[in-house]
């Protein structure tokens, strides 16, 4: 790892958070499309000034729902640099310093696991986002894995946006490393955010890299589910297929999890 590298990319991070922060402050977008275009703009000039390339297959949906693998923080900035969305994530996120009061602000619909009434208030937070022209996006592995293996999906969130009637695109991101980096860095590891590394850790590894590249790729319609509400286990079953499709289309062999 390159210390001075890290070092000097972490206050390019710092500042580019205030900046991005203090905008928000500032602002402080009334509407939900507000919300999702300063989201957008800000992981844009993320990705860009730190010279992470995208390259997308196939077209981002502009409205419904639209489910991926989950890999760690970086697949957020990603999709969020596509297109203007808004995020279903952990409410835990929300306690974050900083990055918390950022998610929220920036029109993130929380579920709270285990708490009476959360799925319905997701369902609602995604219904109003569709309203407002967002495409919503969630990760149903639940958590996040090193890329090399695909985790069944959570079958709650995807019951609750296939009851709201939102079609669902299937997508799948996976990430290259080029040249420049020392030998014993992998995407699974230095990439792929998992496991017991504490966050603020892995940031700083992260910005020492060099010529991350990144595939995204969206399928070429709605998943056509052949499972009714009464059985969504199944038709997270289905859904988990048709990201694992995407993977196979990507040319990269993954592991399904059973």
């Amino acid at each position: 790892m390159s210390f001075l590298r890290s070092v000097v990319r972490s206050f390019k991070l710092v500042w580019a958070f205030v900046v991005a922060g203090t905008e928000l402050l500032v602002k402080r977008p009334a509407t939900r499309e507000g919300r999702a275009e300063w989201l957008h703009q800000f992981c844009a000039r993320s990705l860009k000034s730190f010279g992470i390339e995208v390259e997308v297959v196939g077209r981002y949906p502009d409205r419904g729902a639209v489910i991926s693998n989950h890999t760690g923080y970086l697949d957020i900035v990603v999709f969020a640099a596509l297109h203007r969305c808004v995020f279903v994530s952990k409410a835990e996120i929300a306690k974050w310093p900083v990055l918390g009061w950022m998610t929220t602000m920036s029109g993130t619909v929380y579920v709270h696991r285990g708490r009476g009434g959360s799925a319905v208030q997701a369902s609602t937070g995604m219904q109003a986002a569709t309203d407002a022209g967002l495409p919503v996006v969630f990760f149903p592995e639940g958590t996040t894995t090193n890329g090399e293996a695909m985790l069944p999906f959570r079958s709650g969130m995807l019951a609750q946006v296939l009851g709201a009637g939102l079609p669902v695109t299937a997508a799948y991101v996976r990430y290259e490393l080029g040249e420049g980096n020392d030998p014993e860095v992998r995407v699974s590891d230095d990439v792929a955010y998992w496991g017991d590394v504490t966050l603020a850790w892995h940031i700083f590894k992260f910005l020492s890299l060099r010529n991350v590249k990144v595939k995204v790729r969206f399928a070429e319609a709605p998943i056509k589910f052949s499972s009714d509400l009464l059985h969504r286990k199944d038709a997270a079953v289905e859904a988990r297929v048709a990201v694992q499709e995407l993977a196979m289309q990507s040319d990269v062999p993954q592991e399904l999890v059973c």
